[in-house]
């Protein structure tokens, strides 16, 4: 649906000036839609339902619709609020979203044009808020044109959980609860009768779903248990359902739905014989009318609900009896774009006083916070109004986000996501009198309170609903498909030692060794030669030494986790890799040193000669690593872990090495990789043959995007073939010193031996002395 809502959004910008052309041609001036004033108030209601064909409005709509129109009339005749200043409202029909856009649009519009993310403070709306639309789908598609200039939207009809996030939805208010809130009372109601086996059916849109992911999360401490959810549309086989539901004998049953998804399902349990079942229904058809007094309702089982509390507003039916006196309302067609047209002939003022009062005090609370925020910015006095403030919608976002007055009996205040403070809930039951009695409630404020007298309910069976089935929770090995009755055994997975990505691995490990040892070999038989003095000498054989043990822990990924093989997981990797890291720092400032700071600074050269300062800061940095390890290590060394929460029907086996026990170690990798690159960066000008600092900055960058991947795979990914992106991480980390930095010395020593004599090298740094010099 929000899909289609989308579409039709770019379809009415498209044709934005033909709208709003048409509704200027069909502006009605006695209509009940609109009223001057100094401050306007738009409205979004939904009277009529366009499903191709516009459906005659319906009686609780239509009451909704007059509810604005007395609150604002209430306001204007108050000699308190808002003295010698008129409110006034332009109200449209919110039929559908293509229809409704222009209206939209009219509303925001600042002297017939739209200024999208413009200055706040230059921004001057039609309008200072907009109360509704009335469905969540709707307010998700009307929202961003509000929230880009900051024009209050204060709803009271949607209560999807989504709009507590002031990010996204910065001037959204509502004046109901949320749907968490009335998830938390039917909850309560399940325990309250200790009712552990239920359906969950939602309307199958954004309301809906909403309700069940909170509900799904709601119960999850407790022993409720959701073997069955079904989200409610136009195309729903009811007959289906209904089986479905049957053969898993469920008795209590959830229905978090419209009106308009409601009816059919209720309609249609009555024709299939859906008998002794107990239903719970959500705020938006507990009060619904028709249904309660339709014959063989009671057949169907018990009904309880969750509702506004009906809030009796004084003045509201006079109102209605002089409204329609006054106004010689005759039908007329749906307006085709500008929604504000009404076949509201032949309606009676009393049939629309008692049609479903849902929502009435939401819309009046709306209004007054409104015209309190109002208030409160002209700055108003017992007399008077200051009119000389220019009256910015965000200026009366910010008091409508203070607002703390009490209208009949009940407190108006909203906290930091733009929820009431406090509200209440009506715990109601469908007598055989075909009325919505109260029979108990909730209050939210610092403190819940709930209550319900389950005396006054006049059950189908006698109070009794049978579980069939005790709900457990199954264990950590165990899982269950929604809805099943038992437990099923996890998949365990983990990669081992002899699966085939395993043997590749090793082999490239062992490739890995051989090739060091090769190297060695080659360096061994030319340790006089320029080249291999200036890859570090006797420094080199250390760290292929030290580059091949760090290799050792590749072969540790693989097979079932034990605690050896956890320890030993990246044990080496971390000990001998600093070792390395460590050498390539005295290497890169050995560089900087002897063409840099040896003539700046001669007693820091001579210092380092003479207490090879290289093999003190290796030693250093072995023992201090070393340290660490064995006191991470011990404190809490790494041990099998078996991964749970990513899937479902799967044990990850896999090790958990502690973070606090490792972090002394990373970070000293870390300081000395830092240090590395610093001194590998100052030397990238040297002579083309000291380019060592030039490798060394390159694979630096290597092992630094090597393990920023592997981390984000990590954020993303928790299958067994996690550990063999580990292996592959420490792969790419040993490979990338051994190609880039050692391979291209081999090259010179086999390929390119004119390269390597001593008369190249002085050449090179006479050279490149001069270039400095010059």
């Amino acid at each position: 649906e929000r899909a289609s809502a989308m579409k039709h959004f770019l379809e009415s910008f498209c044709l934005l000036g033909a709208f709003l052309h048409v509704c200027t041609q069909h502006t009605v001036p006695a209509s009940e839609f609109q009223l001057e004033g100094d401050y306007l108030i738009g409205g979004l209601f939904h009277i009529h339902d366009d499903t191709g064909s516009v459906k005659p409005l319906t009686f609780s709509n239509y009451r909704r619709f007059q509810m604005i129109r007395f609150s604002v009339e209430q306001v204007n005749n108050s000699t308190n609020l808002l003295p010698n200043v008129s409110l006034g409202y332009d109200i449209f029909d919110h039929c559908s979203d293509t229809q409704n856009f222009p209206g939209v649009l009219k509303l925001i519009s600042a002297n017939g044009s739209i200024q999208p993310w413009s200055d706040k403070q230059s921004v001057l709306s039609k309008v200072i808020a907009v109360v509704g639309p009335f469905t969540s789908t709707q307010s998700l598609t009307v929202a961003p044109l509000l929230m880009v200039n900051l024009v209050p939207m204060v709803n009271y009809a949607t209560s999807t959980s989504v709009f507590s996030n002031k990010a996204k939805y910065p001037s959204f208010l509502r004046t109901l609860p949320s749907n968490l809130n009335m998830i938390d009372v039917i909850v309560r109601i399940l325990q309250k009768f200790n009712w552990r086996w239920v359906a969950f059916l939602n309307s199958d849109d954004d309301y809906g779903n909403d309700g069940l992911n909170l509900f799904t999360q709601r119960i999850k401490d407790t022993e409720i248990c959701l073997p069955y959810s079904k989200g409610l549309s136009d195309s729903t086989n009811y007959t289906q359902t209904f089986k479905q539901m049957e053969a898993k004998q469920i008795n209590v049953i959830i229905v978090f739905a419209l009106e308009n998804n409601v009816e059919p399902l209720i309609e249609s349990a009555m024709l299939l014989n859906v008998t002794n079942k107990v239903w719970i229904a959500g705020d938006a058809w507990a009060l619904n009318k028709k249904l309660p007094k339709m014959k063989g309702i009671k057949n169907i089982g018990t009904v309880l609900g969750v509702a506004e509390p009906v809030v009796t507003i004084p003045g509201f039916s006079d109102f209605l009896h002089s409204s329609k006196a006054q106004l010689h309302c005759k039908y007329a067609e749906q307006d085709t774009f500008c929604n504000q047209k009404c076949n509201c002939s032949c309606m009676n003022p009393e049939d629309i006083f008692a049609a479903d009062p849902s929502y009435s005090f939401a819309i009046y609370s709306a209004i007054y916070a409104i015209a309190h925020a109002l208030h409160n910015t002209l700055r108003c006095g017992a007399d008077k109004c200051d009119s000389n403030i220019t009256v910015y919608p965000y200026i009366v976002l910010a008091e409508l986000r203070k607002s703390n007055f009490t209208l009949v009996n009940n407190s108006i205040q909203f906290d930091d996501n733009g929820n009431l403070k406090q509200g209440s809930y009506s715990v109601v039951f469908w007598n055989n009198s075909g009325d919505a009695q109260e029979i108990g409630f909730y209050q939210f404020n610092s403190e819940v309170h709930f209550f319900v007298d389950d005396s006054k309910i006049e059950w189908h069976t006698n109070g009794e609903v049978k579980s069939p089935y005790t709900c457990l929770k199954c264990k950590d090995i165990e899982w269950s498909e929604e809805g099943s009755t038992s437990c099923n055994l996890r998949a365990v997975e983990y990669i081992s030692a002899t699966d085939i990505v395993a043997t590749l691995v090793f082999v490239a490990a062992c490739a890995f060794v051989g090739m060091t040892l090769a190297m060695s070999v080659l360096f061994s038989v030319n340790y006089n030669t320029p080249v291999v003095r200036s890859a570090g000498g006797p420094m080199c054989f250390l760290i292929l030494g030290c580059l091949s043990l760090s290799n050792l822990s590749v072969f540790f990924h693989f097979g079932k986790p034990t605690v050896p093989l956890c320890t030993l997981r990246y044990l080496p990797f971390l000990l001998f890799y600093t070792i390395c890291l460590a050498c390539f720092v005295v290497r890169s400032f050995q560089i900087v040193c002897i063409f840099k700071i040896a003539a700046k600074i001669p007693k820091l050269h001579s210092w380092w000669v003479k207490y090879n300062g290289q093999w003190l800061v290796i030693v250093v940095a072995f023992v201090i690593q070393a340290i660490f390890l064995v006191i991470g290590y011990s404190c809490k060394p790494p041990s099998p872990y078996n991964e749970t929460s990513w899937y479902p029907d799967k044990i990850i086996l896999s090790c958990d090495i502690s973070l606090q026990a490792s972090t002394a170690s990373v970070i000293l990798l870390l300081s000395i990789c830092t240090l590395c690159f610093i001194f590998s960066y100052m030397g990238k000008n040297l002579p083309k043959n000291y380019n060592e600092a030039k490798a060394i900055t390159f694979c630096l960058l290597l092992l630094i995007l090597t393990w920023i991947i592997f981390a984000t795979e990590c954020m993303l990914y928790r299958g067994k073939y996690i550990q063999l992106l580990s292996a592959l991480a420490v792969l790419s980390s040993l490979y990338s010193f051994l190609f880039w930095y050692f391979l291209p010395k081999c090259f010179i020593i086999l390929f390119q031996p004119h390269k390597n004599t001593q008369q190249y090298f002085q050449g090179l740094i006479q050279n490149y002395t001069k270039t400095i010099s010059q």
